[in-house]
């Protein structure tokens, strides 16, 4: 089994290899881990033990920012090490400022494993939600380090759970406590005799709440808005704007903020034709200008990373993005978080938050265009907005604690 694991990873890693050719992304997860070791080894402080978080990308950086935060604050002087799997969690957060390293993770193969857990010498390790990596698993239990995840999430469909997943559950069993978002991953792991198990809820939930209370401020967002209704549509693919590019001239009284996934030049330039019928903006040509540009605009298209969780302080709605693609819907946190209803397409049966918030009538599925259609109209009526809002915003306030259950059972009560 661990034969066809190590070649699993070998031809992952030749298939970046083939892409890089094409994708920036790729070339930049391969040039992220040229003699990574070795710039490891030349900016660590070898009698340092680090409390080590690893994530996979900026979303699950995000679940384990708040449990970061909270233990600077017990904790000011504990040394942090982040690692990332892919560079849009990297290149975004390379230079948090609560890290003493920041680094890629090295490929999961056994001599790196023990290389880089011998570097780092860590006196913890905490990865989160789906970051399973079998030799840096079995090194961190072979040196007895503890290995936490937060914000697990399990399902009876994983691997973990078949009768293939043999090395998927010896994996399972190298983690010194798992802190699970509900009691069905609780349960899946008792039937593997899996006990040391805290449901502790999602960390996103802290996180989000914390950023409605503080949000940065965007002057020029809220100069485009100019207190009319706003729309905003969050992590887009090609598929969501198609459909939302049919509804906006509906609406011509509204103002609509497009933040799409990816934001190279090719993803921004076609974006644009898809609204081509319409006065858009990019927010870096508005930023540009300052307050100068064609007031009749009602369409601003954001063409940078890092903005989104502050932009939804100045709308009445969102659209979340992903529900039409095969990993599913994005960050629908967020935006409840600042009272705003939520739109999203068909795929968000592996997202809690969004069954939870259609079940509340804080947010609406949409499968085709005439369903997009009806659920703007209702939520064109201001007392109906309001209610959802209300109800997206109390749902985040009821699923807050998670971090301090975390911090409470890893590092104890004291302040």
């Amino acid at each position: 089994m661990v034969f066809l694991y190590d070649f699993g990873i070998w031809l992952y890693v030749l298939c970046i290899r083939l892409v890089a050719v094409k994708s920036v992304k790729a070339g930049a997860w391969l040039d992220g881990r040229k003699n990574l070791l070795a710039k490891i080894r030349q900016e660590i402080k070898p009698n340092i033990s680090y409390i080590w978080f690893h994530f996979a990308s900026l979303g699950e950086f995000e679940q384990g920012r708040s449990v970061i935060e909270r233990l600077k604050v017990k904790e000011q002087e504990a040394p942090i090490l982040i690692t990332f799997f892919s560079p849009s969690g990297y290149e975004i957060r390379k230079n948090y400022p609560l890290a003493n390293h920041i680094f890629y993770l090295p490929i999961d193969t056994a001599a790196n494993a023990r290389e880089l857990v011998k570097l780092i010498n860590p006196v913890m390790a905490i990865f989160t939600k789906y970051e399973y990596w079998y030799h840096y698993f079995d090194e961190l239990r072979t040196r007895g380090v503890p290995l936490y995840i937060i914000s697990a999430i399990f399902r009876k469909n994983q691997p973990f759970f078949r009768f293939y997943g043999g090395l998927h559950r010896r994996m399972l069993h190298c983690v010194s406590h798992f802190f699970v978002q509900n009691q069905e991953s609780k349960h899946l792991l008792e039937a593997l005799s899996i006990h040391q198990v805290t449901v502790s809820g999602d960390t996103r939930f802290d996180r989000v709440a914390d950023n409605a209370l503080h949000p940065k401020s965007l002057n020029l967002i809220k100069i485009f808005c100019g207190g009319a209704k706003t729309f905003i549509a969050g992590s887009t693919w090609p598929e969501d704007e198609k459909l939302l590019a049919q509804v906006i001239r509906k609406y011509p009284t509204w103002k609509w903020i497009i933040a799409p996934h990816e934001v190279g030049e090719d993803k921004i330039a076609h974006l644009e034709q898809v609204l081509e019928d319409h006065i858009v903006v990019r927010y870096s040509v508005l930023e540009s200008k300052s307050q100068v540009y064609n007031a009749a605009c009602s369409i601003l298209i954001i063409d940078n990373v890092g903005m989104l969780s502050s932009l939804y302080q100045y709308g009445q709605l969102a659209y979340i993005g992903g529900g039409f693609g095969s990993s599913g819907i994005h960050n629908t946190l967020e935006a409840a978080a600042f009272g705003l209803p939520v739109l999203f397409g068909p795929n968000y049966q592996k997202f809690q938050e969004a069954k939870d918030m259609i079940e509340l009538g804080a947010a609406f599925s949409i499968k085709q265009l005439s369903e997009l259609e009806f659920i703007l109209n209702k939520l064109n009526d201001e007392v109906y907005l309001g209610n959802c809002g209300k109800l997206a915003k109390e749902y985040v306030r009821s699923q807050r604690g998670a971090t301090e259950r975390i911090i409470s059972h890893i590092f104890g009560d004291k302040n």
